[in-house]
Order: structure tokens, then sequence, then C-alpha cells
């Protein structure tokens, strides 16, 4: 199989068809319009930016539409798009860019001065504004009508060239670029858009990041495949969000945050949104209560599951289970294999938890210079070790249990940190927790619970909040030691930093 060129092919199939919509510009693309404004992005490059196949060309800037003109754009001429995360702090973004060494960097006018402050680290970058160049940078504007586009097929190439690299949040170090491929997207439009039937009559509702690789796969690459329209809001409003979902959209998907912030609105209505079809949701599953809220209004959410390393797609729940296995991300697609295995790598019983292995030709080919990385992730016969602790039960549906390296030992036990602050959450005095494993001279481990307080709530202390584990939990589950605090450590997509946690509970 050779990579081809998906929009020039699309645009030959359905030129006229709407392909894509800014809902804060009001720009508006069908599929050849898109075809060449990628085309004359890829002669930009070339002809104005200085690029030449193989180079990087970052972006930084909140959701638009033009950036799936880069996408693709980078796509015909050979590059390697890298978009930013744009909630990290200019020194976080300089690792980013000393990692992957652009020789370009797009940037929407409310980051042009962390651009200027990264140019200044990266001599030789060139400096490509979005929305009105100072002195010393290109106009993408201007830069992209002063070019005579090719809007013809590209030359094919390999299927696991380098597309695009999405940076991993660095929970545990520094952050990985996950290389992005044609192989893996179209892997994922078999996984995801065979499993809710998209077609060229869908219109998808965008409203996650597109440094993120639910916000560029989930689904909208699927729906350009299957000759769909995508709409993309700047970021998720509930207001705006609501009238699309209510007038235009026929598939979506969110995060449980998003998911709560819709239901909480005054005016949401499921009668008024009844032309979505499909209801989708990652990054964790929908919470009992929130998923009963929308049964109620007559909507099934789909909880699935994947990595950035896996294209994502790897489980999806079916719209009968939603309830009835609630907690599950549901059953492996088409174009994935999935194991469990223990630390020894064999197969562990039904019903069991151990590491989740996936195979298929979502993988990625590996990090962006970190072969070293890369042969710690994907070993033998291509098996990517998730880092995820899952369980399958009797029916085939899958569980995500807690992540491999939060797991600790207590007297021969294996301890899931996830398993303990889903029961401390539950106290009403407790609003966040997170719990690691401390060394301890009897057990060899123990567990640690770092905790923040609701408001207005007194701190319950040690002794208290150990008889409501003892209710609740085992006891070599149960912590042996409490501590409060201000706020949990997070990082810039708000995970929890769990290696703080554990460097100070080892102190």
């Amino acid at each position: 199989m050779e990579m081809f060129d998906l929009l020039a092919h699309r645009a030959r199939v359905t030129p006229a068809r709407p392909a894509l919509e800014d809902l804060d510009s009001g720009e508006r693309y069908d599929y050849a319009g898109l075809n060449e404004r990628a085309a004359r992005l890829a002669a930009a490059a070339r002809e104005h930016w200085g690029l030449q196949e193989g180079d990087r060309l970052a972006f930084l800037g909140h959701s638009r539409a033009e950036f799936f003109a880069m996408l693709f754009g980078c796509a015909k001429a050979g590059l390697i798009l890298v978009p930013l995360n744009w909630r990290l702090a200019v020194p976080e973004l300089a690792v980013l860019m000393d990692d992957c060494e652009p020789g370009a960097l797009i940037f929407g006018a409310e980051f042009a001065d962390a651009a200027t402050t990264l140019a200044e680290r990266q001599p030789g970058l060139t400096l490509v504004a979005l929305d009105g160049a100072a002195a010393g940078q290109r106009d993408y504007p201007a830069d992209l009508a002063d070019t005579e586009p090719d809007t013809r097929a590209h030359p094919d190439k390999d299927p696991d060239t380098p597309w695009y690299l999405l940076y991993t949040s660095g929970t545990t170090g520094k952050p990985k670029g996950v290389i992005q491929t044609f192989r893996m997207m179209l892997a994922n439009y078999l996984n995801i858009g065979l499993a809710v039937e998209l077609t060229g009559s869908d219109v998808l509702l965008n409203v996650l990041p597109l440094f993120h690789t639910a916000g560029i796969n989930l689904y909208s690459s699927a729906v350009f495949l299957a000759g769909g329209s995508v709409l993309v809001p700047r970021g998720f409003e509930p207001d705006q969000a609501l009238r699309a979902l209510e007038e235009r959209a026929t598939v979506f998907f969110g995060v449980p945050a998003v998911y709560q912030a819709l239901i909480d609105h005054p005016a949401f209505d499921g009668r008024r949104l009844e032309r979505v079809r499909s209801w989708g949701c990652g990054g964790a599953p929908l919470s009992l209560p929130v998923a009963q809220r929308y049964v109620d209004q007559g909507i099934r959410v789909r909880t699935g599951m994947g990595m950035t390393e896996t294209g994502p797609t790897v489980f999806l729940l079916d719209e009968d289970s939603v309830i009835d296995k609630i907690g599950s991300v549901g059953r492996p697609q088409l174009l994935t294999e999935v194991r469990i295995v223990d630390r020894d790598g064999r197969d562990v019983p039904e019903g069991e938890a151990g590491e989740l292995l996936i195979r298929g030709p979502n993988i990625t080919p590996g990090y962006w210079n970190r072969p070293d990385a890369t042969a710690e992730a994907i070993r033998a016969d291509g098996w990517l070790h998730s880092g995820d602790v899952a369980r399958r039960d009797a029916d085939g549906y899958y569980y995500i249990v807690d992540r491999w390296k939060d797991m600790y030992i207590s007297g021969g036990e294996n301890v899931y940190p996830a398993e303990v602050e889903q029961v401390l959450e539950q106290h009403p005095a407790i609003a966040e927790v997170a719990v690691v494993g401390m060394p301890d001279e009897r057990w060899g481990e123990v567990g640690k619970a770092y905790y923040g307080l609701s408001p207005d709530q007194d701190d319950p202390g040690d002794q208290a909040l150990r008889a409501y584990c003892r209710e609740r939990l085992a006891g070599y589950k149960i912590p042996k030691a409490f501590q409060a605090v201000d706020a949990l450590p997070r990082n810039a997509l708000g995970k929890v930093t769990k290696q703080e946690l554990r460097d100070d509970a080892r102190r």
C-alpha cells in the first residue's frame, strides 16, 4: 500500500461538497477549495518559507479550520506538521521546539509574543503570521496568495512516512513526539468510521483541541475520508456548541467535561438534538449519573478508548450497553488486536488485571528522535505496551483499571490507585485525590493519599479517612498515610503529575 493524496482524490470525487467551516470566522471550503488551499500552503512552504521535504512546520494557535489546510498541505509537500499545545508555557514549548527543530512556525495573533520569544532561541526559524505580520515575519495569507498551486495528487509515498508529530504530555519526564502516518489515519477511519457508520452526509462538530489526536481524528480525518463536513470553533463554548448540535451536526465526540458542561446548560434539551445520530466520548468513561442523565434525554453516549500511539481508536462501546456496561471502554475495533498480560508477558485469565498490549496498522512507527523509547514501547511482533492496566469481562468488554506505572505491590498484593481514589472521591470533604505507593519496611510498599478539600469543608483527618476506606476497601488497599494539599500538581493538560507525588512520598 502506498500513501495517496487523500484530499486531491476527494476533491476529484466530490469537488463541490462542503468540507470545512470555521464557526468563528465564517470561512468555508468545499473539497475543491480545501485541496487548492492545501496546495497553496505546500507551494508557499517551498517558495517563501524555505522548507524542503522532511522538514518540520510547527503551528501555535487556537483551533481554526485553516489547520486542516496546513495538515493536508504538509502531506502534499512532504513536510511534517507539529501542532503545539498552546496551553504550555514558553519554556515548555521551547523543549518541544528543540526536539523537533522546525524550519518555520505558523502562529496566531494571540501567540505573537510567544512566537517571537521562541524565534530568539532558535536562529534561522521563519515566523509566519496568520493574522498580520510584523517586521521580519512572513504573512501567511499573502504568501499563500502569491503561489501557483499544483492541485494534482502528490507523488506516492510509503504509508509509514511521518506526516505529523503529536507530543505526549510528559507526566513522567520529557515529552515524546509520537509519529503519525497515513497508514494510522486510514486504519483509524476503518476502526471508527465503520463503527459509527460515517457517510458523506455527516456533519461533525469538532470542539477538541487540534494539538491532540482526538481533535484531528475523532472524527475529523475520518469524516474527510467519508466526504462529510467538519465544523471547527476556536474552542468549546457551550452556547455555540448547542446551537451547532441543534441545527447542523449529525455526529459528535467529546470528553467527560464537555458532556458535563452541555447537560448542565439551562438550554439543554434532548428533543432538540435529535439530528445528532451518534455521540462519542473519550479520555475517560462518563460517570453513571451523567450517562443516565443523557439516556433520560434520549441520548446514548458511547465511550471509547485509544492513545496518541494508536491513531487513536482501539475500543468503542456499543449504544445498547452504555448503562449496563458503564465504566467499560467497549470491545476492540476491526483493525486492532489486544492482549492483557502479566509482568512476565503471559496472558491473564478472564477477569484478572494486567497490562494492555495493542497491535495493528493503527500503531505508530515510534517516537521522534527516541529509538530508546520506541524500543521500550513497541516490542516483539509489533505489540505496543500501552502502560494501561486493563481487564476483560465474560462478555468480552474491556475496562481500564489504572496506569501500569501507578500500580504498587503491598504485601504481595497488587494495588491499583485509581480504585482507591474512586472510593475517596466519594467522601463529601474531598474535592480531588491522588494515591501513590511509598516504601514500607514491613509491606514493601503502602499507599499515601494526597487530597484537596471541597469548599467549606473541614479536614476529616487520617483516622476518619482510614475508617471510611475500611468500610469500602480490603485492608491492604487502604492508604497508610494521608496528606491534605492546597491543590494537586498538574501539567499543562490538567493531568495530575504523580511522579512529583511519588518523589514527595519517598522523601
